[in-house]
C-alpha cells in the first residue's frame, strides 16, 4: 500500500508510528484502560492471536507476558513469544510452565479471522474465534481476572455474551475511539472470573461451541441486553477522519521486521563483488 491510501493517512497508525507501537490497536487497549483500569496491578499477562504484538510491548514494569500467535512475531523486546495454537493443550502446558504454575491475571485476545465481506459469516467465525480464546482462557485465569477480546456486533452478539456471562461477573461491549466508526468490531471487557460450579476445563471436548439456530433465540424475559460503553473523549481524534500531519512528524511507512530477502541481497551482493577482479 502507497502513502496515499486510506491506512497511512490514518491518524492513529501515525501515532503509533510516531510513539514506537507495532500497530495501532496499541490505543485500543490503552483506551479500555482508561475506561475499566483492567491493567492496574497485573503481574501475569497472556495476549492470544498477538501478531504483531502491539498489545504485548512492554510497559515501564512490564509484567511476565506470554504472547500466543501461529504467526512468528520479530523479538524486537524481551519477551516470552510462544508460536502456538489456542486449542491446543500443548499451549496451555506452555503458558502454565512459564508462569512457574501461576495463573494468569487478565487474558487479551485482539485477533480477527481473514475476513470475506458476508458479514454474517465473518460475525460466525469471529465468534467461533472468541469461544475459542474463552475455553483457553478457563484454563489459565485466576478467579476474579479479566478477559478482553474482540468480537464482531451482529444479530446473534447476544448469543455470544449469554456464553460469556455463564463466566464473569460483568460483561461490557466497549467501542474503543481508536477503532472506526465504519468498523462492526468491538470488544468484551469479561471481568472477575467465576466459573460455573464444578466446572472442569478441557481442550478435548469443546462444549462452549453453540450451534446457531431457533433453538438457541433468546426471546421474551430471557433475553439478554449487552451494556454498550463508548470509550474515549468525544472532542479527541476520529478513527474515520483525515487529519494533517505535524511539521516534524515522522514518515508512516516502515519496512519490514528482518526480512528474509535483505539476507538474501546482501549475500549477492557479496559474491558480486567477490567475482570483480582487483
Amino acid at each position: 500500500m502507497g502513502k496515499s491510501s486510506k491506512d497511512k493517512r490514518d491518524i492513529f497508525y501515525r501515532l503509533a508510528k510516531e510513539q514506537g507501537w507495532r500497530a495501532r490497536s496499541a490505543f485500543k487497549l490503552l483506551e479500555i484502560d482508561d475506561e475499566f483500569h483492567v491493567l492496574k496491578g497485573v503481574k501475569r499477562v497472556v495476549d492470544l492471536c498477538a501478531a504483531p504484538g502491539s498489545w504485548s510491548q512492554p510497559s515501564q514494569s512490564p509484567p511476565k507476558i506470554v504472547a500466543v500467535d501461529l504467526q512468528t512475531m520479530a523479538r524486537k523486546f524481551k519477551r516470552y513469544l510462544n508460536i502456538g495454537d489456542i486449542t491446543k493443550q500443548s499451549t496451555v502446558e506452555q503458558i502454565l510452565g512459564y508462569f512457574e504454575g501461576e495463573f494468569a491475571d487478565i487474558v487479551v485476545c485482539d485477533g480477527a479471522p481473514d475476513v470475506i465481506g458476508l458479514h454474517d459469516f465473518d460475525e460466525y467465525i469471529q465468534a467461533q474465534l472468541v469461544l475459542a480464546a474463552l475455553n483457553i482462557t478457563t484454563h489459565i485465569l485466576r478467579p476474579g481476572g479479566t478477559l478482553i477480546a474482540k468480537i464482531f456486533r451482529g444479530k446473534d452478539v447476544t448469543l455470544l455474551y449469554a456464553r460469556l456471562l455463564r463466566f464473569f461477573e460483568r460483561v461490557t461491549c466497549a467501542k474503543p475511539r481508536s477503532s472506526r466508526n465504519s468498523s462492526i468490531e468491538a470488544f468484551v471487557v469479561c471481568q472477575n472470573y467465576r466459573p460455573p460450579k464444578d466446572y472442569i476445563p478441557t481442550m478435548t471436548k469443546p462444549i462452549l461451541d453453540l450451534s446457531y439456530d431457533e433453538n438457541n433465540k433468546l426471546l421474551g424475559p430471557s433475553r439478554l441486553i449487552v451494556p454498550f460503553v463508548a470509550c474515549g473523549d468525544a472532542s479527541g481524534f476520529d478513527s474515520d477522519q483525515t487529519y494533517p500531519l505535524e511539521e516534524k512528524s515522522l514518515d508512516p511507512l516502515q519496512p519490514p521486521i528482518g526480512a528474509p530477502y535483505r539476507t538474501a541481497i546482501t549475500l549477492k551482493q557479496q559474491n558480486y563483488y567477490n567475482k570483480i577482479p582487483s
